[in-house]
């Protein structure tokens, strides 16, 4: 009877999930801004990536 040794790996399952659900888009911006992006986020209790989507929701959204 054939054993399955492949054990579950955490980080190989979240990789793929993010891959299928999610795109991914490149940011650069002048030195040190990225700083002040971080301290606002932490001031509203946020991570960089909630903090900078949330302000293109935003903008997306007063187009409409």
């Amino acid at each position: 009877m054939a054993e399955n040794t492949k054990e579950f790996n955490q980080i190989e399952y979240q990789n793929k999930y993010i891959k299928e659900k999610y795109d991914r888009v490149g940011l650069t911006m002048p030195k040190g801004k990225k700083e002040v992006i971080k301290a606002r986020a932490l001031e509203e209790g946020i991570s960089i990536n909630e903090y900078i989507n949330a302000l293109i929701d935003r903008d997306i959204q007063s187009k409409q």
